[in-house]
């Protein structure tokens, strides 16, 4: 590990990712379905679940790039 600490980088980056792929499949799953047994959704869940798809897609992409090379590199 490096001298500064033993942070587990190789698993952050996996939960991360993992993280970021749960809230993008919760956030679309939510809308098709929410839309398929309730009918047309508020407003509010619907701006809610579009943006949980957008930060899990986020999530998924920046969480392996930060956690697997950017902070190994700045220990």
């Amino acid at each position: 590990m490096g001298r500064y600490g033993t942070t587990d980088y190789p698993r952050y980056a996996k939960l991360g990712f993992f993280a970021g792929v749960a809230m993008f499949l919760i956030g679309g799953i939510g809308s098709a379905a929410g839309n398929a047994f309730f009918g047309p959704l508020p407003s509010w869940e619907t701006t809610l679940l579009f943006d949980l798809e957008l930060f899990g897609i986020l999530t998924a992409l920046f969480s392996p790039l930060v956690f697997g090379i950017v902070m190994p590199l700045t220990e």
